[in-house]
């Protein structure tokens, strides 16, 4: 009898241990930017170093279908926050540009939105985001923060609010360069023509102007040119800076060991949370353009400035995981790495060198709806908790990691919003063999591009589109004379009937399905046409904060950690004491 109440409480502590072991983890999200899916070993790269990223394969879920929801930085990183379509929070563009450009635009993830961190601090984490946020921070004034990281649930803040761009690194080029001068050429040369015809009618007498119409209309003109020489003559300074909290302290930011700064952030960070549940986004500027590399692994790799980024980010990656182990945390946090969309296939220096990533076998990048864009590593280790060495090849999303870490902490999941992700741990535990993605949804900015579907009694996978980006050079993989895809108008060709595709047999979406040759061809359009009327329904209008009145610069939204008569400049970012590095 004693022998059999001695084993009954023995079980009831073993299940007491599994119930505590699965609830409130440390939760460690680790993202890259514009990283290619075939950049990684664990994904069959031969010739990168990834060891540390390879590791989270190893001891953890790879997920070989894993699908960002948009292919841009800020509508992609706004989902992965939310678990929701950016079309639902007003955070995709009904305008050409996708992202935000400026740090003193108005636009941003709006307050109403939920975060995952929002509920995480609610339960007790401790937050932090460190590196890239890319979802706006000012509204009306200066100082009002209310896009901010601090915010949308995160207790500290180091980063950039804005992105990495090769005009914040000096002699790396403009990404706004060539698009300023084609839009200013036509409007300088109309207003040049008018005023120079108003002025030759005026002297010879045909039409009487007014003298003080002709300086004002040449004033406006003045003003405008100067404003927008000044902005991007000084483009570096008011863009890229770095932040700690809502404090500015290195304008502007300097790239000189900044991974290393970035990883001791993160480093001390779950140091000084090693009692209690911590939330750690650490989201890389790693591998967006202007790339860098600190002198340790510079000129290390064999794929030039690129291949020596990606090798930083897999050594810092090592160093959160190292910490882990010093502090035995390892089995209480899970850890999750992803990049926000697919390699920017058309990044070629102005050298010929490239700087964009290799996205494996699928077709296109970054800015398209191919699987080359959207098609993302997905990661995932929890020693004793999730299966090691495991493959999951089911549609799942970054929309997932939202209702997947909630529910971990043990948080309540909205129940006024509709969220688009699913729990993951299902899938990641062996418990189930299919996603709950029945249907996946591609934007392409607002414009619905794209639907997977993968239904429930088949292994297909079939994908349709509704218009597909216009390659220039037309034999290429991307859009080289844009530098990026858009998404309306002369960059795009419609199709109908739709493109079909079966991408478990077809994964580089080289043949398009045809009635000959796919004999459920109009019943599977049928089934996503309704599925498509079903989402479309659940759409509900909100204000669209990639409109041109949100993207545009405005000067009174400028923050300046000194004054523009100084050029904003200053430098209160200390490197002290740096992690060693041992870049192999």
């Amino acid at each position: 009898m004693r022998l059999l109440l001695f084993l009954i409480i023995c079980q009831c502590a073993i299940n007491s241990v599994k119930t505590h072991s699965t609830s409130n983890p440390n939760v460690i999200l680790l993202m890259a930017d514009d990283l290619g899916i075939g950049d990684l070993g664990c994904y069959g790269n031969r010739t990168l170093r990834t060891s540390n990223i390879d590791r989270l394969a190893e001891e953890g879920v790879t997920l070989t279908q894993h699908i960002a929801a948009s292919p841009l930085c800020t509508p992609s990183r706004a989902a992965f926050l939310t678990g929701r379509y950016p079309i639902r929070s007003g955070m995709a563009a009904f305008s050409r540009v996708g992202v935000f450009l400026f740090s003193a635009s108005s636009g941003g993830l709006p307050s109403e939105e939920i975060t995952f961190s929002k509920l995480l601090k609610q339960r007790g984490y401790a937050t932090a985001l460190i590196g890239k946020w890319h979802l706006g921070m000012n509204c009306e004034s200066s100082n009002d923060f209310c896009h901010h990281p601090l915010s949308h649930g995160f207790d500290y803040f180091y980063g950039l609010t804005v992105t990495n761009f090769r005009d914040c690194k000096p002699g790396q080029g403009s990404v706004f360069l060539k698009g300023v001068q084609k839009s200013l050429v036509i409007p300088v040369q109309i207003a040049g023509i008018t005023l120079v015809s108003l002025a030759i009618v005026q002297y010879v007498g045909l039409l009487k102007v007014p003298f003080q119409a002709l300086g004002y209309c040449l004033l406006i003109t003045a003003i405008s040119l100067a404003v927008l020489i000044f902005f991007f003559y000084h483009f570096r300074h008011l863009n890229c800076f770095l932040m700690r909290d809502h404090q500015i302290i290195q304008q502007p930011l300097s790239y000189e060991n900044f991974t290393q700064r970035l990883t001791k952030e993160a480093v001390q960070f779950i140091e000084r949370n090693t009692d209690a549940p911590f939330l750690l986004v650490l989201s890389y500027l790693h591998v967006h353009t202007a790339l860098y590399a600190s002198k340790d692994f510079r000129g290390k790799s064999k794929h030039g400035l690129y291949g020596d980024a990606v090798e930083e980010m897999d050594w810092s990656v090592g160093q959160v995981l190292d910490v882990l182990e010093k502090y035995n945390l390892s089995d209480k946090t899970l850890v999750y790495f992803t990049s926000d969309q697919g390699a920017h296939v058309e990044e070629i220096s102005s050298s010929g060198e490239v700087h964009g990533g290799y996205n494996g076998i699928y077709k296109g990048g970054k800015s398209m709806n191919w699987e080359g864009g959207i098609r993302v590593p997905g990661l995932l280790r929890w020693p004793g908790v999730i299966q090691a060495g495991a493959y999951i090849d089911e549609p799942t999303s970054n929309m997932d990691i939202f209702p997947t870490i909630v529910k971990l902490a043990e948080a309540q999941l909205p129940t006024d919003r509709i969220i688009d992700g699913h729990d993951l741990m299902p899938l990641l535990q062996g418990k189930v063999t299919q996603s709950k993605h029945e249907f996946l949804f591609h934007y392409c900015n607002a414009y619905l591009n794209a639907v997977r579907w993968h239904p429930g009694n088949s292994e297909s996978v079939w994908k349709v589109f509704f218009f597909t980006p216009n390659f220039s050079p037309e034999d290429s993989n991307g859009c080289y004379d844009s530098h990026v895809c858009f998404c309306h108008g002369g960059f795009i060709t419609w199709h109908d009937p739709p493109l079909l595709f079966d991408l478990s047999r077809d994964p580089e979406e080289k043949a398009p399905l045809t009635p000959e040759t796919e004999r459920r061809f109009y019943e599977i359009l049928r089934v996503i046409h309704l599925a498509v009327d079903s989402h479309t329904r659940s759409l509900h209008a909100v204000p669209d904060q990639l409109s041109w009145d949100n993207l545009l610069w405005k000067p009174w939204l400028q923050l300046c950690c000194s004054s523009l008569f100084q050029s904003c400049y200053c430098d209160y970012d200390s490197e002290g004491s740096l992690l060693e590095v041992h870049s192999g």
